[in-house]
């Protein structure tokens, strides 16, 4: 299999990895839907049952969109991937800033951010202006927002208000920037070949994701409390390692199609792993912090973006450090 797998051009490889990914997705989809058929009682059993249901065909949503998003992006080539990415960085900022209330003297610093630092932050990743896109939101954004925000001229709760415009920029604009970067990384004897990158990123934090979702829903009757209760109910320990663990094994699985050695591949499928994972405990968090249980409400979201950062978070936290663990050991 692996000889005839060398054998084929770079994108017919890539292309046999998208109908291997979308024919697992198609049964997936196919055996929850004869599930979702079944009859179940009234009782609190019953109801279980199809809540484990509603949850585990949200994760299959995520992985369809996720899948979808990264095939139309290595179809559409590199010029159309980045913009694709910066069109879901503007729906998942916007869906960020709508459930964090703002006021007439953000209006200035919400058009810089939408219409200025989004474009921009894109545009260096698209000309591989390395050096400047990692630096540009952190260092210049964060200094120019809170200028323009103050010479609106409104002080009430000012810091608060700069705070939360500039932690939706570094998750939904920041993060999600990592992910078509990596598409231009230039490894030698690799060429053409970065689309399995993207692969291998989403692939292990998903799998990750999708692992320790389902360890804590086993286990959760039997399960002490978790080291934060009142953010997550369903995190802890054991699933976490779980899913940590699974998705670096899956990684090592992996490490023929992408430009690591098995050792290199298990290694930086746990840096993702781990800062996915968490990253998605702090969106929780933020949730919390905003009284909602969802970005999106039952598929539906307020803001128009249909709970795009539900589907998105762990990897907005993953790719940058992703991106500069494989830069900086490679020494790209």
């Amino acid at each position: 299999m692996n000889a005839f797998l060398r054998s084929l051009t770079p994108s017919q490889q890539i292309g046999a990895l998208f109908l291997v990914v979308f024919g697992l997705l198609l049964l997936a989809t196919v055996v929850l839907f004869v599930k979702s058929l079944r009859e179940r009682s009234d009782d609190a059993a019953g109801e279980a049952q199809r809540l484990a249901l509603h949850d585990l065909q949200g994760l299959l949503r995520t992985s369809w969109l996720m899948a979808g998003v990264f095939w139309l992006g290595w179809a559409s080539g590199e010029g159309v991937a980045t913009l694709l990415f910066a069109v879901l960085a503007f729906f998942a900022l916007r869906e960020f800033i709508t459930l964090s209330p703002t006021r007439r003297g953000d209006h200035r610093s919400l058009v810089l951010a939408f219409f200025v630092v989004l474009p921009v932050q894109f545009a260096l990743v698209y000309t591989e202006r390395f050096d400047l896109f990692t630096v540009f939101i952190p260092v210049y954004a964060f200094l120019a927002l809170p200028v323009v925000s103050a010479l609106a001229g409104d002080p009430q709760r000012f810091l608060e208000r700069n705070a939360k415009l500039q932690w939706g920029i570094m998750v939904c604009v920041y993060g999600m920037s990592h992910v078509p970067a990596l598409l231009l990384l230039d490894f030698p004897r690799y060429e053409n070949k970065n689309a399995f990158l993207v692969f291998f990123l989403v692939f292990v934090v998903q799998a990750c994701m999708v692992v320790q979702h389902l360890v804590s829903r086993q286990h959760a009757a039997n399960a002490p409390a978790g080291p934060a209760p009142r953010i997550s109910q369903s995190f802890h320990w054991r699933s976490w390692l779980i899913g940590v663990a699974t998705g670096g094994f899956l990684g090592g699985l992996l490490s023929t199609f992408t430009p690591f050695k098995p050792a290199q591949a298990l290694a930086m499928a746990l840096i993702a792993c781990v800062a996915g994972s968490l990253g998605h405990l702090v969106m929780k968090a933020l949730k919390r912090d905003r009284g909602v249980t969802h970005w999106g409400s039952q598929g539906r979201s307020v803001t128009g973006a249909s709970g795009l950062l539900d589907r998105v978070d762990a990897l907005c936290f993953a790719a940058p450090v992703f991106f500069h663990s494989v830069r900086w050991y490679f020494g790209l």
